[in-house]
């Protein structure tokens, strides 16, 4: 067996032995690496790294939403949170405008540092 396929294993071997909530950090960790991505190559006016970049923070960001249990109230409020996400991010895209994208990171970096302080405390996010 390749080496590749032995490391494609053992991510998937890892993926799906992680909780719930480490799932959740490991995308929110995803999406921050991403957006940082994603103002580097604006900065280096690299576009179309840049739009993959901000593009596959939004797909993330749908999943985000599309995962949340509307049981709960928080669910809501999370939801508006990643559609304002996603319009931040589509103006981002779009103007080619970092102020919305830097915002935006922003915000998620405290919402994954809010999910992970809680995480640490026992705290069920679901």
């Amino acid at each position: 067996m390749s080496y590749e396929k032995k490391f494609q294993q053992y991510k998937e071997q890892t993926i799906n032995t992680m909780t719930q909530e480490e799932l959740l950090l490991l995308l929110y960790d995803e999406l921050v690496k991403r957006l940082t991505q994603a103002e580097l190559a604006l900065d280096k006016e690299i576009f179309p790294v840049f739009e993959s970049s901000i593009q596959r923070s939004i797909d993330i960001v749908d999943y985000l939403d599309s995962t949340l249990d509307n049981q709960y109230e928080i669910s809501y409020e999370l939801h508006r949170l990643y559609e304002y996400f996603t319009y931040e991010l589509g103006r981002a895209k779009i103007g080619r405008n970092k102020e919305p994208l830097s915002h935006t990171k922003e915000k998620i970096i405290e919402l994954r540092d809010a999910f992970n302080t809680a995480m640490k405390n026992g705290t069920s996010t679901n």
